[in-house]
């Protein structure tokens, strides 16, 4: 194991987005915490597909990111390593409402979809904020937090008002983050438009989901529905010291959607 290996927690890695940044982490030799709130089976799978993609160590902590003291465990679970260099915030959730049907959510809706995907990022920097300034200090390079949002926290649009609502303030949240832990910690994020991944299947269903998929394709200038690796890739390069003098972006990658009128 190379003392120099970059150590990342991603959470919410199971499958999807997550799962395809950790893929790419460990290609690049880091030791990796995998998260899972339910998925313990796909967690496992994902682990092993790190294992044999090159990571240096493959760790597995289970935990609702909602959860302060699941926060505290996921981290705990890196401490070995002595230090953070990459905290990657994927966890989130969803209700699937029509933005009409103001009915549709209830004040419970707003405050888990806001504890998974706003408070929880906030957590976990809090939790992993002394590994993370311990990286920077053995690195001679800030250590990175990418947060993942959405282009619904900046447009308005998606599953619901609710996620909109919460992803918009996780941009916000990154602005305030990246101002209060330079110059140790650098921290951007990723607001992904339409991903291709099961998440629309398990929310509206198969057909829909298809009607979803091929609507954006037709849509889009670039004519392209974006993969989860698609999108790894501007995760992964947010962060690794590649983009070590970028702090307080916001980065959209849509294939063009806002360009749409």
């Amino acid at each position: 194991m190379a003392k120099d290996s970059l150590c990342a927690i991603v959470t919410g890695s199971a499958s999807g987005l997550g799962a395809a940044t950790a893929e790419i982490l460990a290609s690049n030799g880091a030791r990796l915490v995998i998260n899972y709130s339910s998925s313990k089976t796909e967690a496992e799978a994902t682990a092993e597909i790190c294992r044999k993609a090159g990571a240096a160590e493959v760790l597995v902590a289970q935990g609702d990111v909602s959860k302060d003291d699941d926060c505290r465990r996921i981290v705990a679970a890196a401490s070995g390593w002595g230090k953070l260099d990459i905290l990657v915030n994927n966890a989130g959730t969803t209700k699937h409402v029509a933005h009409g049907n103001l009915d549709g959510l209830s004040a419970e809706d707003f405050q888990r979809l806001y504890g998974v995907n706003t408070i929880g990022p906030f957590q976990m920097v809090r939790a992993a904020r002394s590994l993370l300034e311990a990286g920077a200090n053995g690195s001679g390079r800030p250590s990175a937090v990418v947060n993942i949002s959405s282009v619904a926290g900046i447009s308005g649009v998606g599953s619901s008002i609710a996620y909109a609502a919460s992803k918009g303030a996780l941009n916000t949240m990154t602005l305030s983050l990246s101002r209060a832990l330079a110059p140790l910690i650098r921290v951007n994020t990723v607001c992904p438009g339409y991903i291709d991944t099961p998440w629309f299947t398990k929310g509206r269903g198969e057909e829909q989901a298809k009607q979803v998929r091929d609507s954006v394709v037709a849509k889009v200038p670039l004519k392209v529905a974006s993969s989860a690796e698609d999108i790894a890739q501007l995760v992964c390069f947010l962060a690794m010291p590649a983009s070590s003098n970028m702090t307080g972006e916001v980065v959209r990658m849509d294939a063009g959607m806002h360009l749409v009128t």
